[in-house]
């Protein structure tokens, strides 16, 4: 089987199994786990797939640049944030992420709901503004601008201070393995930083994060209260992340 092909058939498996164990396919190939190794290496270079030990998973769609992810599952981010948007209570005190999916949220607000906003996000922060009896704090930093938020030591710095009810976490992955993760080391530092401020984290997690992975860690799944997502209750990947769940209709 030449090179080519055998990169199109692992496409195809990451596709229809969710993941590649390097070891198992060799075997069923005949060929040497090496040659497996090297085809995921191109793979990732080419933003194909994201490796982990022993194999390989689906790469997230959600690290695109930020205007290219404004077009990516609209209709099921509106479906997410609109359920997100319900779990902050009047009166209080709510942390939200950046990124496409958290402006969602806001657009789903009451406009006369009565509540403070906590956010890293210039782009959120500016959007509550018809919000007229939301009280907004803006975290400052460095502007990372695949996301549209503030990052970095200062930025973490800030988040120490804060205490909040609720934090609504934008991810780019979701799985039972990798956990909860995101495609920028220091944007990683910085959800951790703002979760530890909460008294529950719910994950933003609508369809196309549900099953891939991206390079950095986050936080584990055992740290969140749940996820909010629009995949069908009785997906295998969803049921296996062992969670609880808001299911969006």
């Amino acid at each position: 089987m030449l090179a080519a092909q055998r990169r199109e058939l692992l496409l195809d498996r990451l596709h229809r199994d969710g993941r590649i164990i390097a070891k198992d396919l060799a075997a069923e190939l005949g060929i040497s786990e090496d040659s497996i190794r090297r085809d995921l290496r191109d793979l990732a270079a080419a933003g194909l797939c994201q490796r982990v030990y022993g194999g390989a998973l689906p790469v997230s769609p959600a690290i695109a640049d930020y205007a290219t992810r404004q077009g990516v599952e609209v209709s099921g981010k509106q479906r997410v944030a609109a359920a997100a948007a319900a779990l902050i209570q009047p009166g209080s005190t709510a942390i939200l992420d950046g990124g496409t999916t958290a402006l969602a949220v806001v657009r789903a607000l009451p406009l006369d709901l009565r509540a403070t906003v906590i956010t890293h996000s210039p782009t959120v922060g500016s959007a509550l503004a018809e919000h007229r009896d939301v009280e907004v704090y803006l975290i400052g930093g460095r502007l990372f601008k695949h996301s549209m938020v503030a990052c970095g030591a200062a930025a973490v710095e800030a988040a120490r201070g804060l205490n909040a009810d609720l934090f609504l976490l934008g991810v780019t992955g979701v799985h039972p393995e990798a956990g909860l993760t995101t495609g920028d080391a220091d944007e990683a530092a910085m959800k951790r930083a703002l979760a530890r401020q909460a008294a529950d984290t719910y994950v933003l997690g609508s369809a196309e994060k549900i099953g891939a992975a991206s390079r950095f860690a986050v936080l584990p799944l055992a740290e969140v209260a749940g996820i909010v997502t629009d995949v069908d209750p009785g997906n295998a990947t969803l049921r296996a992340l062992d969670v609880p769940v808001v299911h969006a209709p």
